[in-house]
């Protein structure tokens, strides 16, 4: 099964792939669609939309999990992160893909094992779960592709 893990964000969105076979997950794909600077709110949400379509016709997953919205003490970034998922949850149903979400403390229990874990224990783990040479940057592709190892445990 091929798994498309999201970490959603209007200034950079986190993607992962990776490919679960017989209880092995294989590293795929991962990156982060990041956002030109003075572009407005909508050219910004298109960019992620247009690249998201892109990277499920290039991997042809099979099912996307997602970050759910964090709800931290700025409410104003928690409506941008819901605008962001909103557009890859769109993405997804493009393809007809199931969607699943995954609060932020679920996957860095189910990937760490302590969901307060930190972001470079994020990015170590999912390095020696995925048998990587180096730690995976930038944070927001880590993170996804902990999202996608995240849905892979719970299957």
């Amino acid at each position: 099964m091929r798994v498309m893990g999201v970490d959603p964000g209007t200034w950079s969105l986190g993607y992962g792939v990776v490919d679960l076979d017989q209880g092995r997950t294989t590293m795929i794909d991962y990156g982060a669609i990041q956002s030109r600077r003075g572009r407005s709110l909508a050219e910004r949400l298109n960019a992620i939309f247009e690249g998201l379509t892109q990277l499920i016709e290039q991997h042809r997953p099979e099912c996307v999990a997602i970050e759910d919205v964090y709800h931290g003490p700025n409410f104003r970034s928690a409506v941008r992160i819901g605008e962001s998922r909103g557009v890859a949850i769109l993405a997804a149903q493009r393809f007809e893909l199931p969607v699943s979400e995954y609060a932020p403390a679920v996957v860095k229990k189910s990937v760490v094992g302590n969901g307060n874990a930190h972001k470079v224990q994020i990015q170590q783990m999912v390095r020696s779960l995925l048998a990587l040479s180096v730690l995976p940057t930038p944070d927001d592709a880590a993170d996804a592709l902990a999202i996608a190892l995240c849905h892979c445990h719970r299957l």
